[in-house]
């Protein structure tokens, strides 16, 4: 299985991002997914996770009416759409799969990087 990111680069603070993950070697309707980010110097940190049995999305409080994900199981596609950027979310965006909807990420992309400049 293989994840991988595309679509970060710079951007305005107060303006749009999507980001993509491609899912290669499996079915995403049997996946489940989360997108996480890494600024500098600082831990990887959740964002948002959606579970394959639910529809129901987990939102990190800082992205929370900010950002959203969705799913293209046609498309075996993981999209995260940012809006109202601030510098803050500036990181290295990373997508992650895993069988179950808990514990711990069975797969990770490779991560895009978002910068916002104010």
């Amino acid at each position: 299985v293989q994840l991988v990111e595309s679509g970060g680069e710079a951007v305005q603070a107060g303006g749009t991002l999507t980001l993509s993950c491609a899912v290669y070697g499996t079915a995403l309707s049997g996946l489940s997914v989360g997108w996480f980010r890494q600024a500098p110097g600082l831990e990887r940190e959740f964002v948002v996770r959606s579970p394959w049995r639910s529809a129901i999305t987990d939102y990190a409080d800082s992205v929370k009416g900010r950002f959203t994900i969705s799913r293209d199981n046609a498309k075996n596609t993981v999209t995260l759409q940012m809006k109202s950027l601030k510098a803050e979310d500036t990181a290295i965006y990373y997508c992650a799969g895993r069988w179950k909807d808990y514990g711990p990420y069975d797969f990770w992309g490779r991560g895009t990087q978002v910068t916002v400049s104010s």
